[in-house]
């Protein structure tokens, strides 16, 4: 018997609490176990992801033969977030994890760890063969570079590439089938961006000069030879000190910037002091990492932002 807030607790009420909480972790492993039983059975493996373009490149590599199933639920900013318990138990059903791997889900990797999988699950880097743009400074011995390169079509058909070649070594039997996936895929991406490399070819973007609200637009602009002219956030969401943000409004004047791009449904009072300060035309991209996953988002919301470029060259270059 134990006194607990004037309280009798006996040790019966304690064990059986405790056998309770034993009870319902033995129920959860025992549902995981029949999922990825289920999955097997079917001769599928469950393809984990941290970001939801990567959702969209795998469904569409994929298809019917394997599950693709995200690492965090629909709903939470990739940028900052903090690993949950569930997140854990996940990751144990998985047979291979597809990463950012250059500083946009670090997260995953503290979930790998701390559930044990570290070495353990296959993880794929779908940067590994994209030409990264680096940033300004550096992290002890490592250099920063952009992790953006989803916000592209050029970048996003390389990483599909890459993608579909590392499925097809973990699951051999199918590698045919994701190589002529991925090839149908890219090939709709390339036309995707054919269509707007022709309009754009008929516009005059000598005097276009943009800035971006943060650094996620490097491998887009660059895509279409356009040059950023200046990035406001220090960081993702770290905003400028005030001397910092006097200086950036000064190199949006001096360098004639005529276009800010900021994140759709991420509009703050910087962006609009730093609108009403320089006189710039504002402009809303997709960044391709929040709401549903779906297998088409990647395709829609890229195409989003390829026309949104296009209204935004025009508004220069028609004046």
């Amino acid at each position: 018997m134990n006194m607990r807030g004037g309280k009798i607790i006996s040790r019966g009420t304690v064990w059986c609490a405790a056998l309770t909480l034993l009870l319902c972790s033995m129920l959860f492993l025992s549902a995981a176990s029949n999922v990825m039983a289920a999955d097997k059975e079917k001769g599928k493996m469950r393809v984990g992801i941290t970001l939801h373009p990567y959702f969209s490149f795998a469904s569409n590599i994929v298809g019917d033969r394997a599950i693709v199933v995200p690492l965090i639920d629909a709903g939470f900013n990739p940028h900052n977030y903090v690993p949950k318990p569930d997140d854990m138990k996940r990751i144990m059903t998985l047979d291979a994890l597809i990463v950012n791997g250059i500083g946009h889900d670090e997260w995953a990797f503290e979930v790998v760890e701390a559930s044990g999988m570290k070495g353990k699950l296959p993880l794929i880097f779908a940067n590994d063969g994209v030409a990264l743009i680096p940033v300004a400074g550096e992290e002890g011995d490592t250099k920063i570079v952009n992790p953006h390169t989803f916000i592209a079509t050029t970048a996003a058909v390389q990483q599909v590439y890459t993608i579909a070649r590392k499925l097809g070594e973990i699951d051999p039997e199918n590698a045919a089938y994701y190589s002529k996936n991925a090839r149908k895929y890219a090939m709709r991406l390339r036309r995707m961006k054919a269509k707007y490399m022709n309009d754009f070819s008929t516009l005059d973007v000598s005097n276009f000069r943009c800035a971006t609200m943060h650094g996620a637009y490097g491998y887009l602009m660059q895509e279409f030879g356009l040059h950023v002219a200046a990035v406001i956030e220090p960081r993702h969401g770290v905003k400028p000190s005030p001397s910092q943000l006097a200086h950036t409004i000064d190199a949006i004047k001096n360098a004639h910037v005529s276009v800010l791009f900021a994140e759709k449904f991420f509009a703050s009072k910087l962006a609009d002091t730093i609108r009403k300060s320089t006189g710039v035309r504002m402009y809303s991209f997709s960044h391709i990492t929040g709401g549903e996953y779906e297998a088409d988002k990647f395709e829609r919301e890229m195409e989003e932002n390829l026309i949104t470029l296009r209204d935004a060259i025009r508004s220069v270059t028609t004046q």
